[in-house]
């Protein structure tokens, strides 16, 4: 059962006092606060150890006023609106003068998300209705330890947070999450420069996808892009340690590996089909979904799963080829790294 509206109106509450809240959105759960107030925001990145240079992502109501937001909003930017919002798509923009840089990580740019979970717009919503502005932000990292695997249910921001969730922190139910892996991030900050559109972190939404709503390429992140969420080259962790195999060397290795003894491992497949010549004492198996969407869905579950299960190491087949399997891709090779 999703968030009451009891339950919503006393997260705005924390919200309006410089608190923290946890929030459903289709892509992962994110621990919110308001994206213009300084110290809501340092908030965050000291429950979550993130070093302060790294962006948050404002979330808005499909109805905001990105001019309150963004110093421009290029025509390119609108056709992505119209196109994927509400949805797992972030856009970075120029930031306005008057929002705060501490969500920007001291850049001059702002990363703008419209989410289409309804307990995000309802939070995003009642939080707009106390500003004498009439837009609110709620700026939103994924609610986890920094670098650790993101949470895509509320249990798991339980089992991130219990010093938190001690104290009060609002948890709001939307159940899990459909996406399953954090959005697209696409920069049109530096259009005016002819700069652009530039993939800064691959998701849900694909290049092409973008590429055929604007008309033109889409370019590779390149050295002057902005910093944003989740593209330092190790993220979304397990503690346990993980390695990436192609299928035939998956197969080789659940046959060949020496385990110590009363110790296990996991093998997680999804091409493979593990015979009789590979089960053996020791190795579990797992079966990951043959579908991308029902891949990234269960991606993050099943990393945390077997994180607390006790195995002394993951190996896990490589993701598919194809422009579908890159977000997913993408989180596992940060994940191994």
């Amino acid at each position: 059962m999703f968030a009451s509206d009891s339950e919503i109106d006393r997260a705005v509450k924390v919200l309006a006092d410089g608190g923290l809240v946890a929030f459903p959105t289709e892509t992962v759960y994110g621990l919110g606060a308001d994206a213009e107030s300084v110290r809501a925001v340092n908030g965050i990145y000291l429950a979550k150890g993130r070093p302060q240079n790294h962006p948050v992502i404002v979330h808005v109501a499909p109805e905001a006023d990105l001019t309150y937001w963004a110093d421009t909003v290029p025509p390119e930017a609108q056709l992505l609106i119209d196109a994927f919002w509400p949805g797992p798509l972030t856009l970075i923009l120029k930031r306005a003068a008057h929002i705060p840089e501490v969500v920007s990580g001291g850049q001059d740019s702002v990363g703008l998300r419209c989410p289409s979970h309804p307990v995000a717009q309802r939070l995003i919503r009642a939080f707009a209705a106390t500003k004498t502005s009439g837009q609110a932000g709620i700026a939103g990292p994924s609610a986890n330890k920094f670098g650790r695997v993101s949470p895509t249910l509320v249990a798991h921001v339980r089992d991130e947070f219990p010093e938190l969730v001690a104290q009060g922190l609002p948890i709001l139910e939307g159940g899990a999450s459909t996406v399953g892996i954090e959005s697209t991030i696409i920069d049109l900050s530096r259009l005016a420069s002819g700069v652009g559109p530039v993939l800064l972190r691959p998701g849900h939404i694909s290049a092409a996808q973008i590429a055929e709503v604007l008309a033109q390429p889409v370019l590779d992140a390149d050295a002057q892009a902005p910093r944003v969420s989740g593209a330092l080259r190790s993220h979304y962790a397990p503690r346990t340690p993980l390695t990436l195999l192609s299928a035939t060397s998956l197969l080789e290795c659940a046959r060949e590996l020496v385990i110590p003894e009363n110790k296990k491992v996991v093998c997680v497949a999804t091409t493979v089909r593990p015979d009789a010549h590979v089960r053996r004492a020791g190795v579990d198996w797992v079966t990951m979904p043959s579908d991308p969407q029902g891949y990234s869905q269960v991606l993050y579950a099943t990393l945390r799963s077997l994180d607390q299960a006790g195995y002394l190491r993951i190996y896990w087949e490589t993701a598919p080829n194809g422009p579908q399997w890159l977000g997913a891709a993408d989180r596992l090779g940060r994940a191994a790294a």
